[in-house]
């Protein structure tokens, strides 16, 4: 038993740890291994592509030791970038099913250990509502999880809102997370006079993950989707991608004189959003988002495999902030948004 384990007290839930199966390895196009130099590029702790695989493959002992080793009472699953949303409309149903069935069966033997957010085949928006709908009903699922634009189209797109919709109907929260800029936008706006392996950090875990969804979800909120289904609630990552620190100048530029919307745009962030660590262990940027949107709209995530589950929990347990916004932090905010 770590000395962590030894003096600690308190309940953790992290939101965005990640799994994968084996079809992401094969057709339809090698999807995973098509990220190896991103996850290499991401990952802090795996020396090899085939350590990483080997965590993300794993549902039961060998993650469950690391999470007790790491003080880490409970984990959301979701399933690993690029997920489904590349896909065309036949692989990402399949692909889907299979990943969401797989996580049900690991959600059934640790319980106490693990919940789901399911993958969506997000390309086929009324196949996706019912997925999003069976997994929630049949395995208990907390929401979803979408990897970002899908095929370069975004979630501010109508043709989508059947998923939002039946997430605001089931009260539960879609997770916003990164995937790689569509591949015009890396050719025009990330490579450049630097070595490849740059352009594939540049474009991804440096800068182009966080903006592109930050992006996104200053299109979804433009786009009158918050004003349609008020009370969906969406979860970004990586302590708000940048939208935190960025919101005064947004609301300030982005008036409702000019978009029209029913209320200024820094309340949907902090009346729609909720916003996660995940792998961002610095304290300005948490004392931003704490400064901005607020304890109740921020929770902890430790982005497992890719950054270390230890780091995370010693970052929380140091924070500046009393006990009681700790324990929101921790698990009360997820408890409470997830019916955990």
């Amino acid at each position: 038993m770590t000395q962590q384990e030894n003096s600690r007290t308190l309940r953790t839930i992290t939101l965005e740890e990640h799994y994968a199966i084996p079809a992401l390895m094969q057709e339809p196009g090698h999807q995973l291994k098509d990220q190896a130099q991103v996850a290499q590029a991401h990952s802090q702790e795996s020396a090899s592509m085939k350590g990483l695989l080997d965590r993300l493959y794993d549902l039961d002992d060998h993650r469950i030791a690391e999470m007790d080793a790491a003080c880490i009472d409970m984990q959301v699953l979701s399933l690993a970038a690029p997920g489904t949303e590349q896909l065309d409309a036949h692989d990402s149903l399949a692909l889907a099913r299979d990943a969401n069935d797989l996580l049900a069966m690991a959600v059934k033997r640790h319980p106490d250990r693990f919940a789901g957010f399911a993958a969506l085949p997000t390309g086929v928006p009324d196949a996706a509502a019912e997925e999003l709908e069976r997994t929630v009903r049949t395995y208990g699922f907390k929401g979803a999880l979408i990897n970002g634009h899908i095929r370069g189209r975004y979630l501010d797109d109508p043709f989508f809102w059947p998923i939002l919709e039946r997430a605001e109907a089931l009260q539960v929260p879609l997770y916003l997370h990164p995937t790689r800029p569509p591949q015009e936008v890396v050719a025009t706006s990330y490579t450049g006079n630097y070595a490849p392996e740059v352009a594939v950090a540049l474009s991804t875990v440096a800068w182009g993950w966080h903006i592109e969804t930050a992006a996104h979800v200053l299109r979804i909120i433009l786009g009158g989707a918050f004003d349609r289904y008020p009370r969906l609630q969406l979860i970004i990552g990586h302590m708000g991608e940048a939208l935190p620190f960025m919101l005064p100048r947004i609301d300030l530029k982005l008036p409702r004189q000019l978009t029209k919307l029913d209320r200024p745009l820094g309340a949907y962030l902090r009346e729609n959003l909720y916003y996660t660590f995940s792998g961002f262990n610095f304290l300005p940027n948490f004392l931003n988002v704490l400064l901005q949107v607020g304890v109740d709209r921020t929770m902890f995530a430790a982005d497992y495999p890719y950054s270390p589950m230890e780091q995370a929990y010693t970052f929380l347990e140091q924070l500046p902030v009393s006990p009681a916004d700790k324990e929101k932090i921790a698990h009360g905010n997820a408890e409470r948004l997830l019916h955990l």
